[in-house]
């Protein structure tokens, strides 16, 4: 059976949880089937997702995503343990590696070997959700006599992957593949390390779902977007792990201009070396049949859920680019 195609309001909704709980219940109110959490600092995501677990009926929760660096694999099985009891079969643990800012400046902590650190951990975690006794030794993790109570609804887990090989192990360890930030014109070559990944494993990749983090605004002001789109992104962009997938995707001088801005503080170049029409092809901007027909050309391309992520513009645009994608307003094909 074909994985659905569901649209997915962002959370939190904003610092304080009865913001994220009016989200939740207007997204439900309006037909979105998901929601997905980020993960980066306060307020803390899982900690979110136990406290709000009873405001919600039917949609399903999801995190992209936890870095893996934070939290030891027996405490994210442990955490996962109860959001599966409070949100049984509509939870999804999302995992990643995370960049060098939110690690390194952040929390301290070196992004050391992420793509074994994030393959270690979905496994562990994974054996550690069953109830089985820990014994690994691994090239980056090591535990040994952990046993929790066996998940009776242990939740999927996707992982977070930008490039080719982190998206080929994602696919073939994860029950699902975690995308953001892409060029349009990367996603055919990362479906095919989709497909890469997930043979490997004896799967097949139509069984793999794909989730993406669609930056999205509706507006009849397209510079002003291009330019919070700037603002935003010139950082994350500027950080190894996404200049590096920048210039995987076919953006090599723009990438370099990046690294060299951000390097000498000029904000100016960092953010020049974005261009309206690289911007286009990241951010979905427009009106609403534009925004619409750029997340189906996404479905038709391989995106199974598509996270709505509006930029930070007034409240009334962020509510239009919300209400373009309600139920009763779109479904996709």
């Amino acid at each position: 059976m074909a994985l659905a195609k569901r649209m997915a309001v962002t959370l939190p909704g904003g610092p304080k949880l009865e913001q994220t709980i009016q989200r939740i219940r207007w997204a439900e109110d309006n037909g979105y089937p998901d929601g997905w959490f980020s993960d980066a600092g306060a307020p803390d995501t899982l900690t979110q997702i136990a406290a709000i677990a009873h405001h919600t009926r039917t949609i399903r929760i999801g995190v992209a995503v936890t870095p893996v660096y934070t939290r030891t694999p027996a405490v994210l099985a442990a955490t996962a343990n109860v959001i599966a009891q409070v949100l049984p079969g509509r939870f999804i643990m999302g995992l990643g590696s995370s960049s060098q800012t939110i690690m390194g400046q952040w929390n301290g902590i070196p992004l050391d070997k992420p793509l074994t650190r994030v393959r270690e951990t979905a496994v562990m975690v994974r054996s550690m959700l069953k109830g089985e006794k820990s014994d690994f030794d691994l090239e980056t993790l090591y535990s040994k006599g952990y046993r929790q109570p066996p998940s009776e609804n242990p939740p999927p887990i996707y992982l977070a992957a930008l490039r080719p090989n982190m998206i080929e192990m994602a696919a073939e360890v994860g029950d699902g593949v975690i995308f953001n930030l892409w060029p349009k014109g990367a996603l055919p070559k990362m479906m095919e390390h989709v497909r890469i990944g997930a043979a490997r494993a004896g799967k097949n990749w139509q069984d793999v779902e794909i989730v993406n983090r669609a930056m999205v605004l509706v507006t009849d002001d397209k510079p002003a977007a291009r330019n919070l789109f700037r603002a935003a992104f010139g950082p994350y962009y500027a950080t190894p792990v996404y200049n590096a997938f920048l210039a995987w995707a076919g953006y090599e001088e723009a990438a370099q201009l990046i690294r060299e801005g951000w390097a000498a503080k000029d904000r100016e170049k960092t953010s020049g070396a974005m261009t309206d029409a690289m911007i286009d092809e990241i951010a979905i901007i427009g009106d609403e049949d534009e925004c619409r027909a750029r997340i189906q050309a996404d479905a038709d391309g391989g995106v199974h859920t598509h996270i709505v992520a509006p930029m930070a513009a007034t409240a009334a645009d962020v509510q239009r680019t919300f209400e373009a994608f309600a139920g009763h307003r779109f479904t996709l094909r």
